[in-house]
């Protein structure tokens, strides 16, 4: 479901605050923190971390898929374009993202690269962190009406 436009400015001057106007205005990207979060489980590494979040700063729309050069993840990242070839391939093979070739009359064009599987994979994870914190919310409440004070952090006291 899809945040009002008022709610989607307010989260914007809450980042802004965080990360200083000038950087938001110079661009952002929003990645679930299911997938920071759970890269482990997902057999992410912190190279193929970075290889993700280098492709989602290309994707603003779902049905436009993020299609970056290799070569431009690569300088991006200071890596040789033969790194972010092969874990890229790793990425694939692995169910995480597809590649989609893009030819044209000229020649091959950058692949577009569709997220699904990652998507797919991760959904477990963010499942789970939801039903953790609405325990921690049943459990909190539990604690207020046996006459605990819920303080920050989850902890209670009488």
């Amino acid at each position: 479901m899809a945040k009002p436009v008022s709610e989607g400015k307010t989260q914007v001057k809450q980042n802004e605050a965080k990360w200083s106007p000038e950087l938001m205005r110079a661009g952002w990207t929003a990645v679930p923190s299911v997938i920071l979060e759970y890269q482990h489980k997902l057999g992410l590494d912190a190279l193929d971390v970075n290889i993700l979040l280098q492709l989602a700063t290309f994707w603003w729309h779902k049905e436009n898929l993020p299609r970056p050069a290799k070569a431009t993840i690569a300088k991006r990242m200071d890596v040789d374009p033969s790194t972010v070839r092969r874990r890229i391939a790793k990425l694939e093979k692995a169910g995480l993202i597809k590649r989609i070739a893009r030819r044209t009359d000229t020649g091959q064009r950058p692949n577009e690269y569709d997220f699904t599987g990652l998507i797919e994979q991760a959904k477990p994870y963010a499942l789970q962190k939801q039903r953790d914190r609405e325990e921690r919310k049943r459990q909190d409440a539990t604690r207020q009406r046996k006459g605990f004070k819920v303080i920050s952090g989850g902890k209670a006291e009488a």
